[in-house]
């Protein structure tokens, strides 16, 4: 499973609102599928610059994601890195491009339900989902200790001949 960053929600938010707003979406064109969208938002590449980069592999980006080598640079290699950088596994680029990861499917509004890979609103459902269940997992790493940051408050002092406690 991903690993939760801000820079990974907000590009699924991202994604999922262009997709929502008629961006160009083929689910067989590695420029404008669901990886291909995700990717042109993570890597400011055009539809078209996704595509050369791709043919510079081999087979659909759930091949692509899980045969990369980080230290040939070929060009495809760094936009999986960009990926990986921001939280993917090559786990999720296969999950994104089917829509197929069940944790992700449970977070769906309405509850858990198959989506159609080749679906551009189950594409925006799952982008949004996916987003929502990684937001979850963040807030829940987030550990706001109270107790701690009362020892950072300095102590009250008693003011001569006042009935008032002054902090500094």
């Amino acid at each position: 499973m991903a690993k939760p960053t801000i820079e990974l929600i907000a590009a699924l938010r991202e994604t999922a609102n262009r997709l929502r707003n008629g961006a160009h979406y083929a689910w067989g064109h590695h420029g404008a599928c669901n990886c291909g969208n995700l990717v042109q938002v993570v890597t400011h590449l055009s539809e078209g610059e996704i595509l050369r980069h791709a043919h510079t592999g081999i087979g659909e980006w759930t091949e692509m994601a899980e045969a990369f080598c980080p230290v040939t640079n070929a060009p495809l290699t760094l936009v999986i890195q960009k990926l990986e950088a921001i939280g993917l596994t090559p786990g999720d680029i296969h999950h994104i491009e089917y829509l197929g990861d069940k944790e992700v499917l449970r977070y769906l509004q309405g509850g858990f339900r198959w989506l159609k890979r080749n679906n551009r609103e189950d594409a925006v459902a799952y982008f949004e989902a996916f987003a929502n269940l990684l937001e979850d997992k963040l807030l829940a790493a987030i550990n706001l200790n109270f107790l701690s940051m009362s020892s950072l408050r300095p102590a009250p002092k008693k003011v001569p001949g006042a009935e008032m406690v002054v902090v500094d």
